[in-house]
């Protein structure tokens, strides 16, 4: 087990949710919850798509940045495309849990900002994964 990756992943995670709830809080005039507005909206749905991009580490940290980067966009894009059933709608209805973490409603956008929020991660995690092998 690489418990040294997965306390990092961990704290990624909490720093990618943090910024955005505080994204959220600051130009929101509605509160933290209120996702309303372009900035709040867009940098919400990217941060979200960098805590699975780091979410993923805390499951395997083994896996390759290109992997990793894959499988988190695949997971927000499942969570999107579930939205057009009413599923999440109706489970966000009932829990703010399930509201931050699965949405309420398909927004075609967003499947954008999930690769906007992964890519630039996998792509600098690859490059210092390089780097690092050539140090070694």
């Amino acid at each position: 087990m690489n418990w040294r990756t997965r306390g990092a992943a961990l704290a990624a995670v909490a720093g990618f949710l943090g910024l955005a709830l505080g994204i959220r809080l600051l130009v929101s005039d509605g509160g933290i919850l209120d996702g309303s507005g372009a900035l709040a909206q867009n940098s919400g749905t990217a941060l979200y798509a960098s805590m699975i991009y780091a979410g993923v580490f805390v499951l395997v940290p083994t896996v390759r940045p290109a992997v990793a980067g894959a499988a988190a966009i695949c997971f927000c894009w499942t969570i999107e495309l579930l939205q057009l059933t009413g599923v999440p709608a109706t489970l966000s209805s009932h829990s703010l849990l399930a509201r931050l973490a699965l949405g309420v409603t398909f927004d075609p956008e967003d499947l954008l900002w999930y690769v906007v929020g992964v890519l630039p991660l996998a792509a600098l995690h690859a490059r210092k994964s390089v780097a690092g092998a050539r140090r070694a």
